[in-house]
């Protein structure tokens, strides 16, 4: 069972102002899957603060999977994507490319996404939007591709080649 942290960022929610529905609707999506929800938290959009929970849960909690939902727009007040790259070692593009890409289907505003993903040891740490469509579509696209990733960066499994020749029987 993988364990999961969620960080929303939003300034309102973290007054009180506004009620969360994107952090409480990814707990629900990855409790579904069987994963475990370790630690979530509501912060203002404080990039030092950010970097700081995420390394808290990746470093001291031992977090698999890192999710943010929210601070990724053009807002001057958007900081998610930056704290993100502060913290991770190495960049995942692949999965921002593919929440971006299937968004698109539904919607032109998602090239206006500034969502990053990356890898801090063995943590995978990746932005969502805000919205809780937004983080329903994004979770879609990803999950699949999230379990593969912790699975090699555990040691779990090898290759993504020899994966998906044993997924599609090849």
């Amino acid at each position: 069972m993988f364990k999961v942290g969620v960080i929303t960022v939003s300034d309102k929610g973290s007054k009180g102002e506004r009620e969360d529905q994107g952090g409480p609707l990814i707990q629900q999506i990855v409790r579904e899957k069987g994963w475990e929800v370790k630690a979530s938290v509501i912060i203002p959009d404080e990039q030092k603060m950010i970097e700081q929970k995420m390394i808290e849960y990746a470093d001291e909690l031992g977090i698999d999977i890192i999710i943010t939902t929210g601070g990724t727009g053009f807002s001057i007040r958007d900081v998610t994507p930056e704290a993100t790259l502060a913290v991770v070692e190495r960049t995942a593009p692949g999965l921002a490319e593919a929440m971006r890409l299937e968004s698109l289907k539904v919607t032109p505003m998602a090239m206006l996404s500034r969502a990053v993903a990356g890898i801090r040891g063995k943590t995978i740490i990746i932005n969502l939007p805000g919205s809780p469509k937004g983080v329903r579509e994004c979770l879609n696209v990803v999950l699949p591709a999230l379990q593969h990733g912790i699975e090699i960066l555990h040691g779990i499994t090898g290759e993504c080649a020899q994966q998906r020749l044993d997924v599609h029987g090849v």
